[in-house]
């Protein structure tokens, strides 16, 4: 586990999955609270945060796995 987690700490993995969980978490803010975005209503500052969180994570741990998942001869 210590292992996975240095890994999805790496530089390359972390710049990956920024852009990802950019892209990902604004679709999904527009998606969940688009109607009281452009009503300029009050918003959940929570989703918005978990929005952009979970997509992170999924990205970094899943780009991690890959990364530690031994080669064969190809």
């Amino acid at each position: 586990m210590q292992k996975l987690f240095q890994v999805a700490c790496s530089s390359k993995i972390v710049k990956n999955s920024l852009r990802i969980a950019l892209v990902v978490g604004s679709i999904l803010n527009l998606v969940n609270q688009g109607g009281a975005i452009l009503a300029g209503a009050d918003i959940s500052w929570i989703h918005v945060a978990l929005n952009y969180l979970v997509p992170y994570c999924v990205a970094s741990y899943s780009a991690a796995k890959n990364e530690m998942t031994p080669r064969g001869n190809q």
